[in-house]
């Protein structure tokens, strides 16, 4: 169970891509925990320095703020690498309606870029962030991989294209590829501001503030919401797989359903607040009903997520409790 017990030769180095970011930062702390050496690869135009700081003196870790969409950047940071942990994105499926072409460019093209410089080095695995968004209209619960409907956004649409190259990459090339199709992450260090925010940190920050948060809809839209841990075993595992069952991409989450409203009212028990919602129109893109079935995952890769959603949950609010201003 979990990702404790995984262990790696001495020696072997890992580039986290978007390690400044919510997940990367978090996975580079628990690789540098173990001893690791860890490259981090971040243009910092979402992620935060702030999120990487406590590494900065660490002897095991090295910063390269660079861009993914430059070739030469990526080929250059992959250079002894035995495992690239690709987590750089631009997410929020409004924003991608909004600004196509540079999802485009930093999501297709800086992947394609990653696996490309991944392949001219001999990295040993490429694992790379997909999304639950790749289901787009399919409408039957839970989510299999194999029963993908018709994309809703842009960057649905990138990520169903990194699914693609990957799959090309391990039968033409040889590289070893496994995309990990998040069901939305949660957990220390997201943003809870702006306006995309992820749902989870942005309740509780405004709760906290005694502010009234707006539901997205009716409330009654339903997720599988997945903690931080069990995304960091998911990515670790995803290293020590085999060679057969590469070229493939497996859903990650915890296989549960929580709704939305429920969730809030989850968050306003747990902070002793009564404060009523504002409901608001139903976001473009959005998928009414999320849940995963990760039988894949855990046959193939071993995944056996650790933390269910209220454990996750109770963590995440102590953590915010302690860090939001």
């Amino acid at each position: 169970m979990g990702y404790q017990d995984i262990t790696f030769s001495n020696g072997t180095v890992f580039l986290v891509t978007g390690g400044a970011g919510f997940i990367g930062s978090n996975l580079c702390e628990v690789l540098l925990d173990k001893g690791y050496r860890v490259i981090c690869l971040d243009d910092l135009s979402n992620g935060k320095h702030g999120n990487i700081s406590p590494f900065m003196s660490n002897p095991n870790f090295t910063f390269i703020k660079g861009d993914i969409r430059h070739l030469d950047t990526c080929i250059q940071a992959c250079i002894g690498v035995d495992y690239v942990l690709h987590q750089a994105a631009w997410g929020s499926v409004p924003k991608s309606i909004e600004m196509p072409l540079l999802y485009e460019e930093i999501n297709i093209k800086g992947t394609l870029n990653m696996m490309e410089a991944a392949r001219q080095n001999g990295v040993k695995k490429f694992v790379y962030a997909s999304s639950s968004s790749v289901y787009g209209d399919e409408p039957s619960l839970p989510k299999k991989e194999g029963k993908e409907g018709n994309l809703l956004s842009p960057y649905a649409l990138t990520k169903r294209a990194n699914e693609e190259y990957g799959k090309l990459y391990t039968k033409l090339y040889n590289l070893d590829t496994i995309g990990l199709r998040y069901f939305n992450v949660f957990g220390k260090r997201q943003d809870p501001n702006g306006a995309y925010a992820a749902v989870i940190p942005k309740f509780i920050k405004q709760l906290l503030n005694n502010k009234r948060p707006i539901i997205d809809g009716d409330g009654k839209q339903s997720r599988d919401f997945t903690y931080i841990e069990n995304v960091i075993e998911a990515n670790l595992k995803a290293c020590k797989a085999s060679h057969e069952v590469s070229g493939q991409a497996y859903n990650i989450a915890c296989g549960s359903k929580e709704y939305l409203i429920d969730v809030y009212y989850e968050l306003c028990k747990a902070l002793g607040k009564d404060i009523m919602p504002i409901f608001g129109p139903v976001r473009k893109g959005d998928i009414k009903h999320s849940n995963a079935d990760i039988s894949k995952a855990k046959e193939l890769l071993g995944y056996e997520p650790d933390y269910s959603f209220t454990q996750g949950l109770a963590l995440t609010i102590d953590w915010y409790k302690e860090n939001c201003d």
